[in-house]
């Protein structure tokens, strides 16, 4: 049996009469660039992660950046943030004009480790990006703890963790500001590239989206030089259909993360995601982490099983950082986990059948 990491065709099928409408909707009104489409998802969005505002972008990254823009993030500003993630979360510090500064990962649920964060604060720090990595939530109430106490700003990155919660609050409600991905394989996701920035600071809310729209938020007004960095309407009217179903689907994903635990816990060699005391984890992805990875996914892959590997290099050790002289000593639990991880199929859509098929061929590698 062929089992897709994750099928995006199915999903549309499931709601295809939905978004053509709102495609064909979109295209009938030209409502292309801002327009009543973007107005509404904005306000949607908002109002289902719990906050007050919410500023569409182009791209989860561009939220990184416009956001710190905003926070007014300057060059020779630290920002302390996770040694795994995409790049997008270290390079957005840079291209705002800070200094990426990296802390190791906690060993069981590879979000920040909050015990280290401290140590690495300077005279040059100005904010915390946590990443709620996979899916799960970082410690955010000792992250918000230590922010306090320093005086630093907080951005939630949330790119991969709609709907999480610590303590039953919602991530992306804790900091000053939090980010998200639509990209087209996210939990919610696009047809294309699309992102968000949400936060309850009003203030905050006005900079961010008049830098996103090139420095004003009435066309043909710009009070400062700002980007262009716009949702456009296809994508949010398609995110509006899909926005109700985020919670089923949700619920899909960590029914078949319970049904995974409990299948592969007693396979040697393979260690299973641990998930925090208090937290929800949405299981964006589900990483398993096996000393001999390489030949475990090799194997999958000639019995059809697809998986991915989120991401094979830790971030200090991206050439792009060379530079900065890092070493696997300066941060080992990343250094030794980027060698074990590996993505297995999960999502909303995977069915029962799929889902043994790759629990019996991970069975079948070491037998």
């Amino acid at each position: 049996m062929n089992v897709p990491f994750a099928d995006l065709h199915l999903q549309y099928l499931s709601l295809k009469t939905e978004i053509d409408t709102a495609i064909a909707d979109v295209i009938r009104t030209s409502a292309f660039i801002r327009g009543p489409y973007v107005e509404a998802f904005e306000k949607e969005f908002a109002a289902a992660m719990g906050v007050e505002n919410c500023v569409s972008c182009a791209n989860g990254t561009d939220a990184i950046y416009i956001a710190m823009h905003a926070l007014g993030v300057k060059r020779g500003d630290e920002v302390i943030t996770t040694a795994q993630s995409w790049i997008s979360t270290s390079e957005s510090i840079s291209q705002a004009g800070g200094r990426p500064v990296f802390c190791d990962i906690d060993p069981e649920t590879h979000t920040i480790d909050v015990s280290q964060i401290e140590a690495r604060i300077t005279p040059n720090t100005v904010g915390i990006i946590p990443v709620h990595l996979y899916g799960q939530p970082a410690d955010m109430e000792a992250i918000m703890e230590i922010a306090r106490k320093h005086g630093l700003w907080v951005i939630e990155d949330c790119a991969q963790a709609h709907l999480a919660t610590v303590n039953g609050r919602k991530v992306g409600t804790f900091g000053n500001v939090a980010t998200f991905s639509f990209y087209p394989g996210k939990n919610l996701g696009a047809m294309g590239d699309a992102g968000a920035i949400t936060t309850n600071d009003a203030d905050l809310a006005r900079k961010m989206g008049m830098f996103a729209r090139h420095g004003g938020l009435v066309k043909g007004e710009h009070f400062i030089e700002g980007i262009n960095s716009r949702l456009d309407g296809l994508q949010a009217a398609i995110l509006s259909v899909k926005l109700p179903h985020l919670e089923g689907w949700t619920r899909r994903r960590q029914e078949v993360a319970a049904l995974y635990d409990r299948d592969l816990a007693g396979i040697e060699g393979v260690t299973i995601p641990t998930v925090a005391a208090g937290r929800q984890h949405v299981y964006h992805l589900y990483v398993i982490q096996h000393e001999r990875r390489d030949e475990l996914q090799a194997f999958l892959k000639d019995r059809g099983v697809q998986t991915a590997i989120n991401y094979r290099t830790a971030l200090p050790f991206l050439p792009c950082y060379e530079p900065m002289g890092h070493t696997p000593q300066d941060y080992p639990v990343a250094a030794r986990t980027q060698d074990r991880i590996l993505s297995i199929p999960i999502s909303a859509e995977i069915t029962e059948e799929q889902r043994q098929a790759v629990v019996e061929a991970i069975g079948a590698f070491g037998s």
